[in-house]
């Protein structure tokens, strides 16, 4: 699963890394390195600007966790943070997002908690930080979504939320003592397809779904991340000994 992320790159970088064509500098959000569900996150995606057919990539500012278009209440968001690939086709709340409105989540790399026994060298939950190995961003295979609110007029700023999930997948073989899943990510081989809105076919979609093998580095992290009330670059520093003989 993923439950926490980091995001630190600038969104100039971003730009120039995915071929984003726009981006409007008021859509910029700040370092996050422990971005929680229904934080603002940036997004890469092909969509057409209004008035025009030829979808154009895009950088956005979207909240993580997903609103289907029919929900009454945006309440679902918490609850929708991360889309199963085996299933993402056929579960109503992602079968049209899947369709026609993928995006790209550009990350660090993201959290995750083993736990294990507590013992007088280990707390019971231990977080990991996954990254690239080449220390490139992480591209996460992301769905979008509108959702209409109508309790506000047509006009408000706040009538309409675009919001997105993460799709997660089976761990590779280093990861899965960790945990048993893991956000999905694409190599920039995948990322036009992925992107492309025009691609609606479920089978050639799924064919994406498939992680490069061997790409990924982990280490363990400390406690610290467990509370989002911590934000900073030493959350992904790699937890040492001494730092383990300190603690306990």
């Amino acid at each position: 699963m993923c439950g926490r992320f980091a995001s630190s790159s600038r969104p100039e970088d971003i730009v120039e890394v995915f071929g984003v064509e726009q981006w409007d500098p008021a859509e910029t959000i700040a370092p996050n390195w422990n971005v929680a569900p229904t934080s603002p996150v940036y997004a890469v995606l092909d969509r057409p600007p209004k008035g025009r057919h030829r979808p154009v990539r895009q950088l956005r500012v979207l909240r993580w966790g997903l609103i289907p278009s029919w929900a009454r209440s945006p309440e679902t968001a918490v609850k929708m943070i991360n889309a199963r690939a085996d299933t993402v086709h056929e579960k109503p709340a992602y079968r049209q997002p899947f369709a026609s409105r993928r995006c790209l989540l550009p990350v660090d790399g993201y959290y995750e908690w083993q736990t294990a026994p507590a013992g007088p060298d280990r707390p019971p939950r231990q977080p990991y930080f996954v990254s690239r190995a080449d220390g490139s961003p992480l591209a996460l295979a992301g769905l979008y979504e509108f959702w209409r609110d109508r309790t506000l007029p047509a006009d408000h700023p706040q009538a309409w939320r675009v919001t997105c999930t993460v799709v997660t997948t089976e761990a590779e073989p280093m990861l899965a003592p960790i945990h048993e899943r893991m956000p999905l990510f694409l190599d920039p081989g995948s990322f036009d397809a992925w992107l492309d809105p025009g691609l609606d076919d479920p089978a050639a979609l799924r064919a994406l779904l498939v992680p490069p093998p061997g790409a990924l580095t982990v280490h363990p992290v400390g406690a610290a991340v467990g509370s989002i009330r911590n934000n900073g670059p030493e959350l992904v520093r790699e937890l040492t000994e001494d730092d383990r003989t300190t603690l306990f």
